[in-house]
């Protein structure tokens, strides 16, 4: 009977790739219709490594169709007094997707703390995110959405700050925002069998990776050295995220439900 149930599940898994592969390019072109005319994405995470634990696909969708992308870390990661460390791992792993060190950038305030128990400043975030979005021409947000994912309260932080920024109209004209999705614990372990689900969702913005971004996302992931404990190694046989990325659009309250 197990091997029955293991044969079962290598036999969906199998059908699920085949079809990511297929599905793959339409996804692209309606990722490609729908940021037509976006010149320079910018990925806002909260701490190293959240770049490839939870934004891969997104990176690589965007640098396959030679987005511009660049990416502001907000900390150094140093909760455990490992921010040096953690700032080396961090661009080495923008190397390995294919981010150059000249379009990352690393926020390092002492009222900016990676503490798990901290909502960082509104105001102070959102002013230094805002004076980085007009210095680089930034006119598209890509961040983390209400539920950071992980519930990460750093996470949440950069949400609060985009989206008091977007519904006071203090974004430059034509800066949208676009929200990683956070799903629940079941759906955030089933790996590429999430893609169904995600499919027929219908989000504003889908990105699936292909098995050789799948294994660059990894090999990023292995540069944070200092972050593999045994749940990690975990995460990188099983999250969706490093293979699906489901997406909205941050719209105006009065006229839309925010993600």
């Amino acid at each position: 009977m197990l091997l029955v149930a293991v044969a079962s599940a290598v036999l969906v898994f199998g059908c699920v790739w085949g079809l990511c592969s297929r599905w793959r390019h339409e996804l692209a072109g309606r990722a490609v219709g729908l940021l037509r005319g976006v010149r320079a994405p910018l990925l806002l995470i909260a701490h190293p490594d959240d770049e490839c634990m939870f934004f891969a696909p997104t990176i690589l969708g965007l640098l396959q169709e030679q987005r511009p992308l660049s990416v502001l870390c907000c900390s150094t990661g140093n909760y455990y007094n490992q921010g040096e460390i953690r700032k080396r791992e961090f661009f080495q792993s923008c190397a390995a997707l294919g981010i150059p060190p000249s379009k990352v950038a690393i926020i390092d305030h002492r009222d900016l703390p990676d503490n798990p128990g901290v909502q960082w400043d509104q105001q102070l975030l959102s002013d230094l995110l805002l004076n980085h979005i007009k210095e680089n021409h930034i006119d598209l947000v890509i961040t983390f959405d209400a539920g950071g994912v992980s519930g990460h309260s750093n996470h949440i932080s950069l949400y609060n700050a985009v989206r008091y920024l977007h519904h006071s109209k203090q974004f430059p004209e034509g800066c949208s925002v676009l929200l990683l999705e956070s799903v629940n614990i079941f759906r955030k372990y089933l790996s590429v069998l999430d893609l169904p689900i995600s499919w027929f969702l219908h989000p504003d913005i889908l990105f699936v990776s292909s098995e050789v971004q799948n294994r660059q996302a990894k090999e990023a992931m292995m540069c944070h050295q200092s972050q593999l404990l045994w749940f990690r190694h975990i995460y990188l046989v099983f999250s969706r995220y490093l293979i699906v990325n489901s997406l909205h659009f941050l719209h105006d309250t009065k006229t839309t439900k925010e993600s």
